[in-house]
């Protein structure tokens, strides 16, 4: 095979919108100023700056940090203290942060997400911690009614009052198969598409991509068009438990890029490995649906996707990032990212479209990066990324910059082969815009090379689907799904 050059490319339907945002923000100054909040103390920040501070203040104040989130309006970071003294107070606003005293602890919010677990797993449900309420948010599919609903229900009222919140979403949690740069591959089952996250560096110095866990159980070699021989192989894939795949290149010569197409022939340079903080703004690219914005909402999200292997059994997948992205099938593995190029999740899956709205998880890319030992673009060792400030992840940030992350990191409970068991709504695989997917969750496809393969769709569905041609649209919006 020629020596391919392969780049983070989506391609297909860019929302114009998002990427006026982006655009002009890209490779932004990351320089910090002093801003006035009342008290003179509080700094401007980027939301990666606003990361890392939050993962000190948590270091330094121990059992009195209680999660943090961006202001996004303000541009500073707050930081929730318990039991807060003078001194803890001085300690935050010292550092450049807003204090603010709440109610509840971490290992309170962690202790109820645990009663969830153990009394709540049920198919369609979702729950992270929000600090922007001091609150652990429940979600409910429209799956979960009667008895399922009742028990959850009454799980929530257990908690006591003002540790929990719960609502209902109108779409159905799934995979979303597809992605940024489409990718496709063929199963016994039928065609299955997804997208491509990033490429990196792996361990061993082999050309590779990430993407979503999903689509790696679900099929072993990728492609990059509908019906093209495949370019990559699976190396590594976790699904459930988490959501990753690490696909090694076949041609070992294959040189890779660290950008992602934003549409419209403008791309983004890809420089480090991020935390995600919440309510900071991100970016989604996605085969299907192209470009869309919008906020983090929760970190260290646990969501019980329904089995596509199992009849009646769960796929749950822990410590995602939750947002109000929209995704819809065929985005599954596609790459979140930040308007100053911060590689900070791959698409896992959620509920809603892109017309409609809902909510979208995803795995962080630094712990994906750091339980397989690769590294982002080219590779290069990187400093430790920032936490986001709450949740399970935090010391998971290996953000190196520009195809950076923490090679050292050990790695976590991955498997080194697609596991049958995994649910084959979401594929990951390589970048292979041809092929044509199984996924149904919308097809536009994700592109390697930087183009776009929009005439690919995926079905996406166990046990067969056709691909549709020419087809931008998903069946993302009626359940909790995977996005492949």
């Amino acid at each position: 095979m020629p020596k391919r050059k392969a780049a983070i490319a989506v391609g297909g339907v860019a929302a114009l919108g998002a990427a006026a945002l982006l655009l002009p923000h890209a490779n932004a100054s990351q320089g910090t100023n002093q801003a006035s909040d009342g008290t003179g103390t509080a700094k401007t920040l980027k939301a990666t700056q606003a990361s890392g501070l939050a993962a000190q203040l948590q270091k330094a104040l121990g059992a009195a940090f209680a999660g943090s989130y961006f202001d996004s309006g303000k541009q500073q970071l707050v930081v929730n203290v318990v039991n807060g003294d003078s001194n803890t107070i001085a300690q935050v606003e010292k550092a450049g942060a807003v204090a603010r005293q709440v109610k509840n602890s971490t290992s309170s919010l962690k202790a109820a997400a645990g009663t969830l677990k153990t009394k709540a797993t049920i198919p369609g449900t979702s729950w992270a911690v929000d600090p922007r309420t001091d609150k652990v948010l429940v979600t409910a599919d429209s799956t979960v009614t009667g008895a399922k609903w009742n028990r959850l229900q009454s799980t929530v009222q257990s908690l006591g009052s003002g540790m929990a919140t719960l609502k209902k979403s109108a779409g159905t949690f799934k995979t979303f198969v597809s992605g940024g740069d489409a990718i496709f591959s063929q199963t016994q089952q039928g065609g299955v598409r997804c997208s491509l996250g990033f490429n990196v560096t792996a361990s061993d110095g082999s050309p590779a991509f990430l993407t979503a866990g999903h689509c790696g159980v679900a099929a072993k070699d990728w492609s990059d068009s509908q019906n093209g021989q495949p370019i990559a192989t699976v190396d590594q894939a976790k699904f459930p438990g988490n959501d990753f795949s690490l696909v090694k290149y076949n041609d070992k010569t294959t040189q890779t890029s660290s950008t992602v197409n934003a549409g419209n022939g403008q791309t983004v340079q890809i420089t480090q490995a991020a935390d995600a903080t919440v309510g900071e703004t991100v970016f989604r690219m996605g085969s299907t649906t192209g470009l869309h914005n919008g906020q983090v909402t929760g970190l260290d999200a646990t969501v019980n996707f329904a089995s596509e292997t199992v009849p009646g059994g769960t796929d749950t997948v822990n410590g995602l990032i939750q947002t109000n992205v929209c995704a819809e099938a065929g985005d599954s593995g596609g790459s979140l990212f930040t308007q100053d190029g911060g590689a900070v999740g791959l698409t896992s899956g959620g509920s809603g479209d892109c017309t409609s709205g809902g909510e979208t998880f995803f795995q962080p890319v630094t712990a994906a990066l750091q339980a397989t030992g690769a590294t982002l673009g080219n590779g290069g060792n990187g400093g430790n990324g920032g936490n986001g400030g709450n949740g399970g992840n935090a010391g998971n940030g290996a953000g190196g910059q520009s195809g950076s992350a923490n090679p050292s990191a050990s790695a976590g409970d991955q498997s080194g082969s697609a596991a049958p068991s995994a649910s084959a709504g979401d594929q990951s695989g390589s970048a292979n815009p041809s092929a044509s997917a199984g996924d149904q969750s919308g097809a536009g496809g994700d592109q390697i090379g930087g183009s776009a393969d929009p005439s690919a769709s995926a079905t996406d569905q166990p046990g067969g689907g056709s691909d549709q041609s020419g087809a931008g649209s998903a069946n993302d919006g009626s359940s909790l799904t995977s996005t492949r």
